[in-house]
Formats: C-alpha cells, structure tokens, sequence
C-alpha cells in the first residue's frame, strides 16, 4: 500500500519492499526489515523509520487510545466510541470490525491492529476528518510484532487475561507476559482490578472493577431486563442503565465508562448518561431470534464461552460451537468442559477449520466431555444449527457461538460466504 505524504522529498511511502521506486520511500519497521535490501534493489527513494514519519501522520495532534485484553476489547472500544459521539465528540474507532469515523463505516473487517502505516493512514484520516480522539484494539500479535511502534497513547486499558493464542505465544505465561508488557511505561493507564495476572507500572494508572476496590468500583448491579448498576468514584455515587446483557459486560460497560471519565471533561452523571444508547455489537451476544430465542456470539476461547453461557444460565440452553483450525489446539477440550457444565446439548460442529480435519477438530473438542450422551457431532455448520432449532423447546435457548458477525467461514484457504445469524433467519423462514 503507497501512501501519498505532499510536501516531501519523494512523493509516496511504503512499508512493502516491492512498491519502492525512485518516488517511494520505504518505510522500515520491525515487521519488514528482512526485505530492506529488496527496497534498495528496487532503488527506493530513501529508507526512513516508521517513527520518523509519526509527525508526518499527525499521531501527535489526536488522543489515541489502546486496549488490549483477550476477551472485550471490541465492546469496550465500542462503547467507548458511542459514548464520546453521544457526547459531541469526533470520535475514530479502528479494530476487528474494521474502520469507524464519526459514525460512519470507512473500511471493512481487517486484522484487529493492522500494519503500523495503515495504522498511521488511519490516523491521518482521522486528524483530517477533525476527530479528537482514535480508539483501537491491540492484539497480542500486535504487541511482540511491533505494530504500535511510534505511537504515543494518551491511555491504555487492560480488559482482562485468559488463554488464547497459544499457537503463537506457546504459554499462558508467555502470553500474559506480552500483554502486560503494554503497561509498563508511566504513561496512563486503565487496568482491570479483578483481573489476578494484570501487572503494570503504577504511575498514572487508574482500576476498574467489581470485585475489589478500585478508582472506579460498581458497587451493586442488577443483571434483570438487561443491566444497570451504580458506580463509586471516590466520594461520587452515580447510577447507570444499559441495554447490555451479562455479567461480563458490566466490565465492559465500566472500562468505557471510566475511560470517557479520564479522557474528557464530562462528569460521570454527564457519561451514564448516554450509556443506555449503546445497543452493543454485531455478533456479540446478538438476538437473531426472540421466539424461538436464538442468540449468536463471537466467543471463541473457554473463558469467553463461559461468560455467555453464564449470562443466560437460568435457561435451558442449547449450544452449536466448534474451534478454528490452525490456532491453540489446547483450549478445545477446555471449551468443551465449559459447554458440557453449562448446556442442555451439545452440537459440536466445524468453525473455521482452515487446514485441519474438522472431524479431529471435533474429537479434541470431546476429549473434555466425560457424559457425551447429549452430545451431536454434525460437521456441517448450517445442518448443525438446523438440528439444534428442531430440538428446541419453547423455553430453552439456542447459543451459537464462534463466529459472531463473520459472513465467511475458513476452509483451507478459501473463504466461503456463510454467516450464522443469516443462516438462522433462514432455517426459521422455511419451518
């Protein structure tokens, strides 16, 4: 991707070695310093370091905001990207759903922090389009690979710490290493207090949580009809209502809550409220069905599943899942044990199994089942969904989870239109 900069020496940048030319300079970054001497070879205009060029974006005339986390980031930036539009604020959000401004769709799903000059050409957007504040999610992969290079946060948010991505990060504590080596400058920063494995420089760090103390504690919640809770900060007690469900999404609600607290100059009884507004996202803990009651979510790893399936407890619940294939094989005996401690019946079916075996994907999947009696293994994902809804019963819940609001689905390397919420909405026209 060139990227056009007026008023320098050469007329584009690059950090991809093969569109160097006389005119481009190459951008070097952690990522890419291997091709660096392709980029001569392509007679780059000049080699420049990705932090050089910072200014040159505007990164330093707009507050940028990090979170990282394994489970919450998307809602959290979500929410927080509501509340500060709800205010009157101009407000950028880049993450897994791709690239918001002002209220507006500017590009598609990417990876959840893309490459450090996209990035930067984000915020450059974002700068010309008058936005006071760019929200983004920071993977862990982004974290070791050095895609926030060069990028000043005005704060940073920690959500929480659970197993993922192992097949890169190979342990858990490998993994919880890397994010919190996110938080350990004197920068400020927003940490999850409940979270046990969270470590952070406590200069200018300010907590969130329920069950401990904290800068920002909710005091007392009520998870009927959506939820709603009072938050303490300091001698201040202020209420809340929101159309959220879950008890894990009262962490999210209270890390954007908090956040918009320290970022802007609205009180707290300004920020909740606006709170109720905020709807959720796509493919999170989404109703695709209200009768038959049909929900669809993102979770993927087994603490995320056990947060949705916690939500909906005190229903009977009937849940169609499946694990990525190319990806932490570890967890999938995890998510199953949390399925089986939580489901009525068990549909294990195909996710995206890229190239594995789907059937050995399921049958690691099992490995953490011990009564396997209610339990369906159908590897074809849309015939999987259409068994769960003819077994449901009037009171019972069906919960598909895995894929939230992807519209595709992985195999080897193809993608393959295939979004679950459709396929619902489908299924049920034709019973």
């Amino acid at each position: 991707m060139k990227i056009e900069l007026p008023n320098q020496k050469y007329l584009y940048v690059s950090e991809n070695s093969n569109e160097c030319d006389e005119n481009t300079a190459f951008v070097q970054t952690t990522q890419n310093e291997k091709y660096l001497q392709n980029a001569k070879d392509n007679h780059a205009h000049s080699i420049i370091k990705v932090a050089d060029i910072a200014e040159l974006f505007g990164v330093d005339k707009i507050k940028i905001i990090g979170i990282t986390g394994t489970n919450g980031k998307t809602t959290t930036a979500s929410a927080m990207y509501s509340f500060l539009l709800d205010l009157g604020y101009k407000v950028a959000m880049q993450g897994t759903r791709g690239l918001f401004m002002n209220d507006e769709i500017v590009e598609g799903k990417s990876l959840t922090t893309p490459s450090v000059l996209t990035t930067y050409k984000h915020i450059y957007q974002a700068v010309l389009a008058g936005c006071e504040f760019f929200i983004m999610e920071v993977s862990s992969h982004a974290i070791v690979q050095k895609r926030v290079e060069g990028l000043n946060f005005e704060l940073k948010i920690l959500t929480n710490i659970t197993q993922d991505h192992l097949d890169f990060h190979k342990t858990l504590e490998e993994y919880t290493s890397v994010k919190n080596s996110f938080f350990q400058d004197a920068g400020k920063k927003l940490i999850n207090k409940d979270e046990p494995k969270a470590s952070f420089n406590i200069k200018n760090t300010f907590t969130y949580g329920i069950e401990n103390p904290a800068t920002y504690r909710l005091m007392a919640y009520s998870l009927n009809d959506a939820s709603s809770g009072i938050i303490q900060h300091f001698q201040q007690i202020v209420p809340f209502t929101a159309s959220l469900h879950g008890f894990f999404n009262l962490y999210n609600l209270m890390a954007a809550i908090s956040a918009v607290h320290i970022l802007t100059a609205k009180t707290l009884e300004e920020i909740v409220e606006v709170v109720e507004n905020f709807a959720g996202v796509s493919g999170r803990m989404e109703q695709v069905s209200s009768t038959p009651n049909v929900i669809v979510d993102f979770a993927h790893t087994p603490d995320g599943m056990q947060q949705v399936l916690n939500a909906l407890k005190e229903k009977e619940l009937l849940v169609v899942f499946g694990a990525g294939g190319d990806r932490d094989r570890s967890k999938r005996a995890l998510m199953g044990r949390v399925a089986a401690s939580l489901a009525k019946k068990i549909y294990i079916t195909s996710d995206n199994p890229r190239n594995e075996d789907p059937e050995l994907i399921a049958q690691e999947i099992l490995l953490g089942i011990e009564d396997t009696s209610n339990v369906t293994i159908e590897l074809n994902r849309r015939k999987a969904i259409q068994m769960a809804l003819n077994d449901q019963e009037e009171s019972q819940v069906v919960v598909i989870l895995g894929k939230g609001d992807e519209a595709y689905q992985v195999i080897y390397d193809q993608s393959f239109p295939f979004d679950d919420r459709e396929v619902v909405r489908e299924l049920l026209q034709l019973q």
